[in-house]
């Protein structure tokens, strides 16, 4: 689990209680998920579980999407964590191929420990949720990552493995979104980019998780480290 910062920490009895009943409400949901999906999670079982009656869980959480949410951010940011404690322990900063392996290699990593999670904020969508703006900035933690790959990719003036299309005007405003919520002024060209490469990426790691390649890859291990020096070659990361 993600450790809180100091500044969030309880600090009263009651605030302490109300964290580790919390904790507890979250724990006990994400062991639901790999029973019922996120589709099927319901306060009422894990209350039963917890040993609280309803209408005590509600005022931890009152609906089941807002359990969801509190689960959906927990899992964003522990992937991020991951994925960043993964990309600074990469000594050489200006040797961005090795950054960009840590990255994708960290997601499939998380993802396979944490299969469920994982389902949660890159599988279907649950019916009937919608995510709330809460959720934007720990499910924009990855890719910033990898944007902090490909801004050094600018800095170092690195060509890119084949020309790019020419980005039209449709397209710069198509990615115009990314770019803010990224807060971001990367070349259109190197944007689209790495977009490819995060999508690429997830892809990979979802076919397998879900099970889609079963049968057809038979080294997971070595297809993934091959996709990755693709990705990164097709971004002009050179070894």
């Amino acid at each position: 689990m993600t450790a809180a910062p100091e500044e969030s920490l309880p600090r009263t009895a009651r605030e302490r209680a109300r964290a580790e009943i919390t904790r507890t409400i979250q724990e006990t949901a994400r062991r639901h998920l790999a029973d019922t999906g996120p589709a099927g999670l319901s306060l009422r079982a894990i209350a039963r579980e917890v040993g609280m009656v309803s209408s005590a869980v509600y005022r931890y959480f009152p609906s089941r999407d807002d359990l969801l949410t509190a689960l959906i951010i927990e899992s964003y940011d522990e992937l991020g964590t991951a994925v960043e404690q993964a990309e600074a322990a990469v000594p050489e900063r200006t040797d961005l191929r090795a950054r960009f392996g840590a990255i994708a290699h960290a997601v499939r990593g998380w993802a396979r420990a944490h299969p469920h999670e994982y389902a949660l904020i890159y599988g279907s969508p649950v019916p009937g949720y919608a995510a709330p703006t809460d959720t934007i900035a720990s499910a924009t933690r990855v890719p910033a990552a990898l944007l902090g790959v490909a801004t050094g990719l600018a800095e170092q003036e690195v060509a890119l493995g084949a020309p790019p299309l020419p980005v039209p005007p449709a397209e710069h405003e198509a990615v115009a979104g990314v770019q803010a919520a990224l807060e971001s002024d990367l070349d259109d060209a190197l944007m689209v980019r790495s977009l490819m490469a995060w999508s690429t990426l997830f892809g990979h790691v979802s076919l397998e998780l879900f099970g889609h390649m079963h049968n057809a890859v038979l080294d997971y291990d070595t297809h993934f480290a091959h996709v990755v020096d693709q990705l990164a070659a097709d971004l002009g990361l050179r070894p």
